[in-house]
């Protein structure tokens, strides 16, 4: 069986942040720290699913494999399904990871986590989970929420039941950081492409969402802590901060 592709969405579309995958983050344009990344994790063959061609040339120089995608594709599972059909046609492949463009400390042992879930056969999409540590985190909207129980606790997979911006489930007990790294099984990315949006992805601004409304099995893994993600510029000087603290 071929390994899993690794694919990472990349767009100079940004509302909140425009050029983000080029941003400089200690000298080198994000995109090629979350590639460097996602190749230390060794879980495939890393491509960059590239929405504009400037992205393409960036990463190629640097050694990467790129493809290029229609920038009008509506999400980033759209575009990691576009360049799965370029790059492997005949599906060798039967599972590929999308990993978000904008995880720039994301360490690569996480990475591979996300293929944890797939172990049990009934699951159609593995993804990470980290605990959410305070009040604020449960409570920001930009944090994505998971209802879901690790049973016993010190288990490391649990099915998904729900995902929300709000602080779900309610009650005492910990609450679950979704980090938006997925693992698809081949024919599930394939059908989930081909559904249209569903209620609750429209309501809630969640794609994963359509997975579940279509009877999908989601299981996720946990991680002891979620990777910081690059959405506004605040985001991008914290970036550097860190980044640039840890090449010092």
């Amino acid at each position: 069986m071929s390994a899993p592709l690794v694919i990472i969405p990349a767009r100079m579309a940004s509302t909140r942040l425009p050029g983000k995958p080029l941003a400089d983050i200690a000298g080198r344009p994000m995109i090629l720290h979350v590639a460097e990344r996602a190749r230390r994790a060794d879980a495939g063959r890393v491509i960059i699913a590239a929405g504009d061609p400037e992205i393409a040339e960036i990463v190629t120089r640097a050694g990467f494999d790129a493809v290029l995608t229609d920038p009008g594709l509506p999400s980033g599972s759209d575009r990691v399904h576009a360049a799965a059909r370029q790059i492997d046609p005949h599906g060798n492949s039967p599972v590929i990871i999308n990993l978000q463009g904008d995880l720039p400390g994301l360490a690569p042992e996480t990475l591979r986590a996300a293929l944890l879930p797939l172990a049990d056969p009934a699951t159609d999409i593995g993804t990470l989970v980290a605990p959410i540590r305070n009040d604020a985190e449960a409570t920001t909207d930009s944090v994505v929420k998971v209802a879901c129980a690790f049973e016993p606790a010190t288990a490391q997979t649990a099915r998904a039941l729900y995902f929300s911006r709000q602080p779900v489930p309610w009650g005492g007990g910990p609450r679950w950081h979704h980090v938006g790294v997925y693992a698809w099984r081949r024919t599930a990315l394939e059908r989930f492409v081909s559904l249209p949006e569903s209620p609750l992805e429209k309501r809630e601004r969640l794609e994963q969402l359509r997975a579940l409304e279509a009877g999908m099995i989601i299981g996720c893994a946990r991680i002891a802590e979620a990777p910081f993600g690059v959405d506004t510029p605040e985001d991008l000087d914290r970036a550097r901060r860190m980044l640039e603290g840890q090449s010092a």
